[in-house]
């Protein structure tokens, strides 16, 4: 996920011009890579704002190698809504931009990617995880982490092969990520043997004292709740506050201190988080991990978060093409089927439909009020 003054100072005028549309980093050539994610309302500062650092900062170091062509950075901000992404996808493609990272979530790429695909423009998101992204038959479409048929197949095996639980309830929050990744551990926890129980909620609402009730007439061993911590963080209070004690697993897109935060740290420890990341993780053995959480720091005076390193690991991807001299979008997209290294998130190497190849699945657990990074989740325990 996640060098000094005059750079910082770029990066914060390149965040201030997100809510108008764009942001250059870099002068002169046609080259453009186009950040198409949500940059204003909810979610935006964790899973929008931190990937387009994340971008940032690798087409800024890759200018200040002084390449024959600079590359431009321009920002498109869909807020995270599916209805406004396909007008900033059209502003990207008349804009002629070479390459896409993006979009950030699952619903705006479902609504966004047919336009892209016609464009003949590659992209890759850097979140977006929904499994049927990768049936369309997209030839421009790649992404840098697994679908949510692999994590949730990981995440149903955790709770009812490592937690041991017996009873569980799923919850989602109605969005299409959410929704996805919920069907898919409630079917795998149903092939262990487990007949799950299954609510949802809404996360603009305030209180969820229906569904904190039939959990508890349920009594489950586990919950899992599929969705945002935008949301998840008042769900987790309100059952923590009922007198709720069981298990509760989630996923990337509650991976963040403001889920802890929201729910109060007592209410949250011991939560369980999942995520097809490791950048997070800063004691990580890789050096380039390590590199790059600095790096990071530096350029925008804050630690990087959950998918920042898939978007430095996407701009890498294209940045590579770049520096092979491939220029337009089809010889980028031919690059692309090529691209073979190693990461800060993973190595990365796309399938022939676009999906990563590694899709190995980490665990988080909340410890003490903060995040902490136990593994691989098929391998651990927790605490």
């Amino acid at each position: 996920m996640r060098l000094t003054g005059a750079i910082a100072l770029g990066a914060v005028m390149a965040l201030g011009a997100a809510a108008c549309g764009e942001g250059d980093s870099g002068g002169g050539g046609d080259l453009t890579i186009a950040f198409v994610g949500v940059q204003t309302g909810d979610n935006s500062p964790e899973l929008g704002i931190n990937i387009s650092n994340a971008v940032k900062l690798a087409i800024d170091q890759y200018n200040a190698g002084n390449p024959k062509q600079k590359v431009k950075f321009k920002i498109y901000d869909t807020k995270g809504d599916p209805a406004v992404a396909p007008g900033q996808v059209q502003k990207a493609i008349d804009d002629n931009v070479t390459a896409v990272i993006g979009p950030v979530f699952s619903g705006e790429s479902k609504a966004t990617d047919p336009s892209l695909e016609e464009a003949e423009i590659p992209n890759i998101s850097p979140s977006a995880t929904a499994s049927a992204l990768g049936k369309n038959g997209w030839k421009y479409w790649h992404r840098v982490i697994s679908n949510d048929d692999a994590q949730g197949q990981v995440d149903g095996d955790f709770i009812v092969k490592t937690l041991g639980a017996k009873k569980v309830f799923v919850i989602d929050d109605n969005q299409e990520y959410s929704v996805g990744l919920a069907d898919k551990v409630f079917s795998s926890v149903q092939a262990a043997g487990v007949t799950p129980q299954r609510d949802k909620i809404d996360p603009k609402a305030t209180d969820y004292s229906s569904t904190v009730n039939k959990v508890k007439a349920a009594k489950p061993d586990a919950i899992f709740f599929g969705g945002y911590y935008n949301g998840g963080d008042k769900l987790l209070k309100q059952l923590r506050d009922s007198g709720v004690t069981a298990k509760f697993v989630s996923d990337d897109g509650a991976l963040d201190q403001k889920l802890v935060d929201g729910a109060g740290a007592k209410q949250a420890e011991g939560a369980l988080i999942s995520c097809a990341c490791q950048s997070i993780n800063p004691t990580a053995d890789n050096p380039k991990v390590a590199k790059f959480i600095a790096d990071y720091k530096a350029a925008f005076n804050k630690d990087q978060g959950t998918y920042s390193g898939e978007g430095y690991d996407a701009a890498t991807a294209i940045l590579n093409a770049f520096k092979a001299g491939k220029t337009s979008g089809k010889e980028v997209n031919e690059y692309l089927k090529t691209v073979n290294f190693q990461g800060v998130s993973k190595p990365i190497k796309f399938e022939p439909n676009g999906e990563i190849q590694v899709k190995t699945i980490y665990m988080f657990q909340v410890v003490d009020g903060k995040l902490k990074f136990l593994g691989d989740a098929s391998k651990v325990k927790p605490e």
